[in-house]
């Protein structure tokens, strides 16, 4: 409101302005600044949503992530049977689908780093693809309200390279 009120209050007139000025006004910042930082944005959105896709790949890991009042679980299909607690190990470089659900309330699932959220809806079953570039410990966390402990409802991801993948799919590591 405050920089509209200027544009209404009257002014002496003045001499007609420099149409050259006027036509590098329009055309520079009013056209042509919009349109490429338009097309920027767009281009970059574009590339790495198409990252997220499920596309379908040879290398793909796939992992169940369950939310409870105030924890985590995860299995993993190429170790059946095996569950950790507040804890999603994946492999570095490879495309991993965690499929998310809740027991109990509505959750979100969410590790900032590797791609946005996705909510945890009793007796449904949400697919994010997630993929880390490089080993590494990423925080994740649950980001929708759910009660009284719902800050402390977080979680780790942990990116192992190909050798501590293996491991861990041996049950050699934790």
């Amino acid at each position: 409101m405050a920089l509209l009120l200027p544009a209404f209050r009257r002014r002496e007139p003045r001499a007609a302005p420099d149409d050259r000025r006027q036509r590098l006004w329009l055309w520079g910042l009013g056209l042509a600044f919009p349109s490429v930082v338009l097309a920027t944005l767009t281009g970059y959105g574009l590339v790495v949503g198409e990252r997220l896709l499920p596309h379908a790949a040879s290398d793909l890991v796939t992992v169940t992530a369950e939310a409870r009042q105030w924890e985590w679980r995860f299995g993993y299909a190429d170790r059946p049977g095996q569950t950790t607690e507040n804890v999603l190990h994946i492999p570095a470089g490879r495309p991993v689908d965690v499929q998310i659900t809740s027991l109990d309330v509505i959750h979100s699932f969410w590790v900032p780093r590797l791609a946005g959220k996705l909510d945890a809806i009793p007796g449904h079953v949400n697919v994010l693809r997630i993929e880390a570039t490089r080993p590494g410990t990423y925080r994740g966390l649950s980001a929708e309200f759910s009660g009284e402990g719902y800050l402390g409802h977080t979680f780790r991801v942990e990116a192992h390279d190909p050798a501590s993948w293996g491991a861990f799919l041996r049950g050699d590591a934790p």
